[in-house]
Protein backbone atom coordinates (compact mmCIF):
# COMPACT_ATOMS: atom_id res chain seq x y z
CA UNK A 1 0.00 0.00 0.00
CA UNK A 2 2.13 3.17 -1.14
CA UNK A 3 1.00 6.48 -0.56
CA UNK A 4 3.34 8.75 -2.16
CA UNK A 5 6.31 8.62 -5.23
CA UNK A 6 7.16 5.18 -5.72
CA UNK A 7 10.59 6.15 -7.09
CA UNK A 8 11.91 7.98 -3.25
CA UNK A 9 15.11 7.45 -2.17
CA UNK A 10 13.89 7.17 1.21
CA UNK A 11 11.48 5.03 2.35
CA UNK A 12 9.11 5.54 5.79
CA UNK A 13 7.46 3.16 7.10
CA UNK A 14 4.87 2.74 9.51
CA UNK A 15 3.71 -0.10 11.54
CA UNK A 16 -0.06 1.15 11.38
CA UNK A 17 -3.35 2.66 10.18
CA UNK A 18 -3.73 4.31 13.20
CA UNK A 19 -0.25 5.28 13.81
CA UNK A 20 -0.67 6.94 10.13
CA UNK A 21 -4.14 8.28 10.72
CA UNK A 22 -2.42 9.88 13.86
CA UNK A 23 0.26 11.60 11.82
CA UNK A 24 -1.98 12.71 8.63
CA UNK A 25 -4.28 14.73 11.34
CA UNK A 26 -0.98 16.66 12.14
CA UNK A 27 -0.61 17.69 8.29
CA UNK A 28 1.89 14.02 7.20
CA UNK A 29 4.84 14.01 6.03
CA UNK A 30 5.55 15.77 2.15
CA UNK A 31 5.23 13.27 -0.30
CA UNK A 32 8.91 14.66 -1.59
CA UNK A 33 10.63 13.41 1.23
CA UNK A 34 10.12 9.48 1.11
CA UNK A 35 7.23 7.01 0.28
CA UNK A 36 5.13 5.71 3.12
CA UNK A 37 4.37 2.69 3.72
CA UNK A 38 2.81 0.37 6.41
CA UNK A 39 4.86 -2.53 7.41
CA UNK A 40 2.54 -3.94 10.17
CA UNK A 41 2.26 -4.80 13.60
CA UNK A 42 4.79 -6.60 15.45
CA UNK A 43 8.27 -7.87 14.79
CA UNK A 44 7.69 -10.68 12.47
CA UNK A 45 4.45 -8.83 10.35
CA UNK A 46 7.28 -5.46 10.24
CA UNK A 47 10.46 -7.88 9.24
CA UNK A 48 8.64 -9.34 6.47
CA UNK A 49 7.06 -6.45 5.44
CA UNK A 50 10.30 -4.55 5.32
CA UNK A 51 12.16 -7.02 3.38
CA UNK A 52 9.59 -6.97 0.88
CA UNK A 53 9.52 -3.01 0.41
CA UNK A 54 13.19 -2.91 0.40
CA UNK A 55 13.46 -5.51 -2.39
CA UNK A 56 10.76 -3.43 -4.01
CA UNK A 57 11.87 -0.34 -4.21
CA UNK A 58 15.46 -0.57 -3.41
CA UNK A 59 15.47 2.79 -1.22
CA UNK A 60 19.11 4.30 -0.42
CA UNK A 61 17.57 4.53 3.93
CA UNK A 62 14.22 3.58 5.67
CA UNK A 63 13.19 5.99 8.49
CA UNK A 64 10.57 4.11 11.04
CA UNK A 65 7.90 6.47 13.20
CA UNK A 66 5.64 5.34 15.07
CA UNK A 67 4.84 5.03 19.24
CA UNK A 68 6.61 3.41 22.02
CA UNK A 69 6.18 3.37 26.11
CA UNK A 70 8.92 4.55 27.57
CA UNK A 71 10.57 3.12 30.90
CA UNK A 72 11.50 6.50 32.72
CA UNK A 73 8.46 9.10 31.51
CA UNK A 74 10.29 11.81 33.32
CA UNK A 75 13.45 11.66 30.93
CA UNK A 76 10.71 10.64 28.08
CA UNK A 77 6.97 11.70 29.18
CA UNK A 78 4.67 11.47 26.88
CA UNK A 79 3.99 13.59 24.33
CA UNK A 80 7.81 13.53 23.61
CA UNK A 81 9.75 11.65 20.88
CA UNK A 82 12.76 9.84 20.77
CA UNK A 83 15.38 8.94 17.82
CA UNK A 84 17.27 5.81 18.99
CA UNK A 85 20.89 4.88 17.70
CA UNK A 86 20.64 1.12 18.44
CA UNK A 87 17.75 -1.96 19.11
CA UNK A 88 17.87 -4.88 20.68
CA UNK A 89 14.74 -7.74 21.03
CA UNK A 90 13.61 -9.48 23.74
CA UNK A 91 12.59 -12.99 23.95
CA UNK A 92 14.33 -14.78 21.23
CA UNK A 93 16.02 -17.67 23.13
CA UNK A 94 15.32 -20.24 25.79
CA UNK A 95 13.15 -19.69 29.03
CA UNK A 96 10.82 -17.24 30.32
CA UNK A 97 11.13 -14.76 32.94
CA UNK A 98 14.10 -15.01 35.40
CA UNK A 99 15.21 -17.82 33.73
CA UNK A 100 15.66 -16.50 30.46
CA UNK A 101 18.45 -17.20 27.93
CA UNK A 102 19.06 -15.26 25.02
CA UNK A 103 21.15 -15.83 22.36
CA UNK A 104 24.73 -14.28 23.40
CA UNK A 105 24.56 -17.26 26.04
CA UNK A 106 23.35 -19.86 23.94
CA UNK A 107 25.91 -19.01 21.46
CA UNK A 108 23.63 -18.93 18.49
CA UNK A 109 23.30 -15.72 17.00
CA UNK A 110 20.49 -14.79 14.99
CA UNK A 111 22.63 -14.12 11.88
CA UNK A 112 26.28 -15.03 11.68
CA UNK A 113 29.18 -12.84 11.12
CA UNK A 114 28.98 -11.94 7.12
CA UNK A 115 31.47 -10.30 4.74
CA UNK A 116 28.02 -8.60 3.81
CA UNK A 117 26.46 -7.96 7.10
CA UNK A 118 29.26 -7.79 9.54
CA UNK A 119 29.56 -8.93 12.81
CA UNK A 120 27.16 -11.89 14.19
CA UNK A 121 23.74 -10.32 15.43
CA UNK A 122 22.82 -11.32 18.77
CA UNK A 123 19.97 -9.69 19.97
CA UNK A 124 20.83 -6.03 19.58
CA UNK A 125 21.85 -3.88 16.00
CA UNK A 126 23.46 -0.39 16.13
CA UNK A 127 21.58 1.83 14.19
CA UNK A 128 24.72 4.22 13.77
CA UNK A 129 28.28 4.46 13.96
CA UNK A 130 28.44 6.67 17.49
CA UNK A 131 29.37 4.97 21.22
CA UNK A 132 26.65 3.30 22.71
CA UNK A 133 26.87 5.42 25.55
CA UNK A 134 25.99 8.17 22.86
CA UNK A 135 22.54 6.67 21.78
CA UNK A 136 19.21 5.69 23.05
CA UNK A 137 18.51 2.37 22.92
CA UNK A 138 14.85 1.19 21.97
CA UNK A 139 13.48 -2.24 22.69
CA UNK A 140 11.59 -4.52 20.65
CA UNK A 141 9.20 -7.09 22.10
CA UNK A 142 6.62 -9.63 20.22
CA UNK A 143 4.18 -8.53 23.87
CA UNK A 144 3.56 -5.23 25.37
CA UNK A 145 4.97 -5.32 29.45
CA UNK A 146 1.63 -5.80 30.92
CA UNK A 147 2.66 -4.60 33.87
CA UNK A 148 5.14 -2.84 36.11
CA UNK A 149 6.93 -5.93 37.18
CA UNK A 150 7.32 -7.11 33.57
CA UNK A 151 8.56 -3.79 32.66
CA UNK A 152 11.32 -4.16 35.11
CA UNK A 153 12.25 -7.11 34.70
CA UNK A 154 13.27 -6.44 31.03
CA UNK A 155 14.59 -3.41 31.85
CA UNK A 156 17.05 -5.28 34.29
CA UNK A 157 18.11 -7.21 31.24
CA UNK A 158 18.49 -4.35 28.94
CA UNK A 159 19.48 -1.55 31.32
CA UNK A 160 19.92 1.11 28.76
CA UNK A 161 16.77 0.71 27.17
CA UNK A 162 14.60 3.96 27.46
CA UNK A 163 11.69 2.58 25.46
CA UNK A 164 9.83 -0.32 24.33
CA UNK A 165 8.22 -1.30 21.08
CA UNK A 166 7.29 -4.43 18.42
CA UNK A 167 9.03 -3.38 15.44
CA UNK A 168 12.06 -2.00 15.50
CA UNK A 169 14.40 -4.96 15.68
CA UNK A 170 12.14 -6.62 12.77
CA UNK A 171 12.93 -3.60 10.65
CA UNK A 172 16.25 -3.21 11.65
CA UNK A 173 17.53 -6.76 10.80
CA UNK A 174 15.74 -6.44 7.50
CA UNK A 175 17.88 -3.40 6.95
CA UNK A 176 20.82 -4.73 7.86
CA UNK A 177 20.58 -7.82 5.67
CA UNK A 178 20.16 -5.18 2.33
CA UNK A 179 22.76 -2.83 3.95
CA UNK A 180 20.15 0.06 3.99
CA UNK A 181 20.54 2.95 6.69
CA UNK A 182 18.04 2.91 8.83
CA UNK A 183 16.80 5.90 10.89
CA UNK A 184 13.89 5.35 14.30
CA UNK A 185 11.65 7.68 15.30
CA UNK A 186 9.35 6.90 18.35
CA UNK A 187 6.57 9.35 19.49
CA UNK A 188 6.34 8.60 23.51
CA UNK A 189 2.85 7.89 24.08
CA UNK A 190 3.07 6.19 27.93
CA UNK A 191 4.93 4.19 30.36
CA UNK A 192 6.43 0.67 29.93
CA UNK A 193 3.50 -1.45 31.79
CA UNK A 194 0.88 1.16 32.51
CA UNK A 195 -2.16 -0.46 30.31
CA UNK A 196 -4.46 2.68 31.40
CA UNK A 197 -5.12 4.27 28.35
CA UNK A 198 -6.84 7.17 29.86
CA UNK A 199 -2.94 8.02 30.67
CA UNK A 200 -1.78 7.37 27.18
CA UNK A 201 -0.83 10.33 24.74
CA UNK A 202 -0.91 8.69 21.22
CA UNK A 203 -2.22 11.86 19.27
CA UNK A 204 0.56 13.74 21.14
CA UNK A 205 3.42 11.34 20.91
CA UNK A 206 2.84 11.27 17.13
CA UNK A 207 2.61 14.35 16.85
CA UNK A 208 5.92 15.29 18.50
CA UNK A 209 7.29 11.96 16.11
CA UNK A 210 6.17 13.88 13.09
CA UNK A 211 7.48 16.95 14.05
CA UNK A 212 11.04 14.98 14.95
CA UNK A 213 10.98 12.83 11.60
CA UNK A 214 10.42 16.28 9.36
CA UNK A 215 13.78 17.33 11.18
CA UNK A 216 15.90 13.93 10.91
CA UNK A 217 14.50 13.64 6.72
CA UNK A 218 16.34 17.64 6.39
CA UNK A 219 19.49 16.25 7.43
CA UNK A 220 22.25 14.04 6.61
CA UNK A 221 22.41 10.76 8.24
CA UNK A 222 25.18 9.11 9.73
CA UNK A 223 26.88 6.12 8.25
CA UNK A 224 25.67 2.52 9.39
CA UNK A 225 28.25 0.44 11.41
Amino acid sequence: MGHSSPDASTLILIPTELELDRIRDQGGLPPELGRIEICGFGPIAAAARTTQLLARHRPERCLLIGIAGAFDIDLHPPGSAVSFGSVAIEGVGVGAGASFVGPPRLGFPQWPAHDETGDAIHEELALSSETESDVELLLTTCAASDGPELARERRKRFPRASAEDMEGFGVALACRLQATDLAIVRGISNEVGNRDSSHWRIPQALAAAQRRALELLEEPWGERP
